[in-house]
C-alpha cells in the first residue's frame, strides 16, 4: 500500500496516478490524552487499519495525483535520524571539498567515528511544502536519500530482526547549510527534511537494498546511485540507531546520500526518482 497526507491533512491511498481519500479511517484511532503517547499515532496502528483503509479506497473516487499538495506521509515523529557519509564515493567527494573539509580540520571522520545524528522534527516537510532556504549567503546543498519509517517501538533489536520494524520507505532529503557548526544544527532549519511523496509499506517495497535512485536539479542529474552500495547496512543503522535510543512508531532514518551532493537557490527544481518507490519533486524558495 502506498500512503499518503495531502491537502489539509487528509489521509490518502495511492494507486497508480490517483489518490483515494480513506480520511475516515481517522476515526478509528484512539482518543488522545494528554501527555500524548510517543510517535506517530497513524503509523502505531497502520497494521490493524489497514484492511479497512482498502475497503474505504476501494469505494473512494479517484483525485489525480497532480492535483494535490503533498505533505509528509509522517506527521509527528519523535525523531529524525541521519547516517553521515554512508556512500565511499560521497565521502571521497567530501574529503576532496575544500569547503566541507575545513569545517572538519581536514578530516573527514568515519561512520562509526561519527555516530548517527538528529535532525530537529520541525524541519520536516512534505514534497509540495518545498525547501526554504534561510541564509541564501551560505550553500544549501542536497542531500538524496532513502528514508525509513519505523512501525512499532524498538529498542536494542537485532540486525537480524531489524527490518520486521520497518513500516515502510519513502524518498527523503537531508539537505544541510554548509558552516562550521554542528551538523545536527546546520540541517535543522525548517523544510530541510523532506519526506514523500508518500509512504509504501514494507511488504509491497520488498527488499530496500539494491533500489536505483537518482536526483536532478532543473533537469540537470546530480546525484545517480543505488542503496546496495551503502557503507553501513539498512540494518545495521536500525539496530545501531536501537542501541542508543528507543525508536518509536513514525521515527525516521534518513540513510546517506551518495556522491553528486550540491547547491541549491530559490527558484531551483529537484526531482528526486527512487525504483520502486516513485518520483518526488520538490521546489526551492526563498524563506519568508
Amino acid at each position: 500500500m502506498k500512503l499518503c497526507r495531502f491537502n489539509e491533512n487528509r489521509i490518502g491511498v495511492v494507486r497508480g496516478d490517483a489518490i483515494h481519500d480513506v480520511t475516515g479511517i481517522l476515526e478509528s484511532l484512539p482518543p488522545v490524552r494528554y501527555p500524548a503517547p510517543v510517535g506517530d499515532l497513524l503509523i502505531t496502528h497502520l497494521e490493524r487499519l489497514r484492511p479497512e483503509m482498502e475497503r474505504l479506497a476501494d469505494q473512494a473516487p479517484p483525485l489525480p495525483v497532480a492535483g494535490q499538495r503533498l505533505l509528509s506521509p509522517v506527521a509527528n515523529p519523535s525523531k529524525i535520524i541521519g547516517t553521515p557519509a554512508n556512500y565511499s564515493a560521497h565521502a571521497a567527494e567530501a574529503r576532496a571539498d575544500k569547503e566541507i573539509a575545513v569545517y572538519h580540520g581536514g578530516k573527514i571522520r568515519s561512520i562509526e567515528e561519527q555516530g548517527l545524528f538528529l535532525k530537529a522534527a520541525s524541519a520536516l516537510v512534505g514534497s509540495s511544502e518545498g525547501v526554504a532556504v534561510r541564509f541564501p549567503d551560505r550553500r544549501t546543498d542536497h542531500e538524496a536519500e532513502l528514508g525509513l519509517v519505523i512501525g512499532r517501538t524498538a529498542a536494542n533489536v537485532s540486525e537480524a530482526d531489524a527490518l520486521s520494524y520497518v513500516a515502510g520507505y519513502a524518498i527523503a532529503l537531508d539537505m544541510v547549510v554548509r558552516g562550521s557548526e554542528d551538523r545536527s544544527f546546520r540541517k535543522s532549519i525548517d523544510t530541510y527534511a523532506v519526506l514523500g511523496p508518500w509512504l509504501i509499506t514494507a511488504d509491497e517495497l520488498g527488499d530496500p537494498t539494491a533500489l536505483d535512485f537518482a536526483l536532478s536539479v532543473n533537469g540537470e542529474n546530480r546525484q545517480t546511485a543505488n542503496t546496495k552500495d551503502m557503507i553501513v547496512s539498512i540494518r545495521r543503522q536500525i539496530a545501531w540507531a536501537s542501541e542508543w535510543y528507543t525508536l518509536h512508531p513514525g521515527d525516521i532514518i534518513m540513510t546517506g546520500t551518495p556522491a553528486g551532493v550540491g547547491r541549491v537557490q530559490p527558484g531551483d527544481m529537484m526531482t528526486v526518482r527512487f525504483e520502486r518507490i516513485g518520483t518526488m519533486t520538490v521546489p526551492v524558495r526563498a524563506a519568508d
